[in-house]
């Protein structure tokens, strides 16, 4: 499988809407992080779909390396 490009080596704080569905961008292309723009096309990345459960401050992971995807799980502190 393809490496991702690190979009951001800090997670993106995004204001989010309990009931609304956000499309993360896995490939790091997206011009508008953390959400996917559609860069992807001809490449095997996808979007991935995450459905807010509360309204509120999620942190989207910006690096594209969480074990815990959309979200960050601290994963860019351990990157090269």
């Amino acid at each position: 499988m393809a490496e991702p490009v690190i979009a951001s080596r800090t997670p993106i704080a995004v204001e989010v809407e309990e009931g609304k569905t956000y499309w993360w961008c896995t490939c790091g292309k997206s011009a508008k992080q953390p959400f996917c723009d559609g860069s992807h096309k001809g490449s095997e990345f996808t979007p991935l779909r995450h459905d807010a459960t509360r309204t509120g401050t999620a942190w989207f992971c910006g690096c594209k390396h969480s074990k815990n995807a959309p979200l960050c799980d601290g994963s860019h502190k351990a990157l090269p």
